[in-house]
């Protein structure tokens, strides 16, 4: 559950997000939901992953550590349609690979 959410907010969160002088929780304005994330493997796994895209990204920006990718690399804003295109598209995917999901 997210800090914002309402069950975060009735166990003592609420004060976060200035409204801690409530006491009635139909009149509390939550920020964030309660939910659950599919298991996507051991911690181990996920972040042998990540790191692997953090390293595929480094070597994007021509960073061979973490001081020089901070000084060399730009974030850039696209649109949605640009996340979209930037996604396979237009093919079936046959095999699901371990660091991407359609989801």
């Amino acid at each position: 559950r997210g800090m914002g959410s309402i069950d975060a907010m009735k166990a003592g969160s609420k004060d976060r997000y200035f409204q801690d002088v409530e006491d009635d929780v139909q009149k509390l304005v939550p920020e964030g939901i309660v939910g659950r994330v599919d298991y996507k493997g051991s911690l181990a796994e996920v972040m042998y992953q990540f790191i692997g895209g953090l390293r595929a990204g480094m070597g994007y920006c021509g960073s061979k550590d973490i001081l020089s990718l901070k000084e060399n690399a730009q974030f850039v804003r696209i649109t949605s349609a640009g996340v979209i295109e930037s996604h396979p598209h237009d093919v079936t995917i046959t095999r699901e690979s371990p660091n991407y999901s359609r989801k």
